[in-house]
């Protein structure tokens, strides 16, 4: 078993299959696009292991709490890993986490947006390391994500070709 899916299960977590969505949702792109040595991440949300969008949903500041929008965000890692791995066959390709874009759908005058997208950075971090896992980071506020998810995540890491 490879390196990361080994962390993965003493963890005791799994990979979501590719999102379920929402009837007549059409999605025109690639989840994981590879160019050259590296892999750009669409942005995620939060799933549940069959795939389905993640409750809670709402805005952080109104309906959900930092903690719940800490889980999401950790939930919405396990959604990028499940997509990299249908992509690259092997989550130990993965040779540098570069970019992560987090995205917080807030009420007005939310700003712990950081301790949100902690949840992502944390398990990364976890995962792969302080030299792989190392990784740029944004983590802002927005007025609306779609299906109302509180957490979405873009990325972009270098591989191994």
């Amino acid at each position: 078993m490879a390196r990361i899916e080994t962390q993965l299960a003493k963890l005791g977590l799994a990979l979501p299959p590719p999102i379920k969505l929402p009837p007549g949702v059409v999605l025109p792109f690639q989840f994981v696009r590879i160019i050259g040595n590296r892999a750009i991440i669409s942005g995620h949300g939060p799933q549940n292991p069959d795939g389905s969008i993640a409750a809670p949903l709402g805005k952080l500041g109104r309906e959900l709490t930092v903690e719940q929008g800490y889980t999401a965000a950790r939930l919405t890692a396990l959604a990028v890993l499940g997509s990299l791995q249908r992509a690259l066959g092997d989550l130990d390709r993965v040779s540098a986490w570069g970019r992560v874009f987090g995205m917080v759908n807030s009420a007005a005058g939310f700003s712990s947006q950081p301790g949100v997208i902690n949840g992502f950075s944390d398990l990364i971090l976890e995962l792969y390391g302080p030299e792989i896992g190392a990784h740029s980071r944004s983590a802002v506020g927005m007025a609306e994500l779609p299906f109302d998810m509180p957490v979405e995540v873009e990325a972009e890491v270098e591989i191994v070709v």
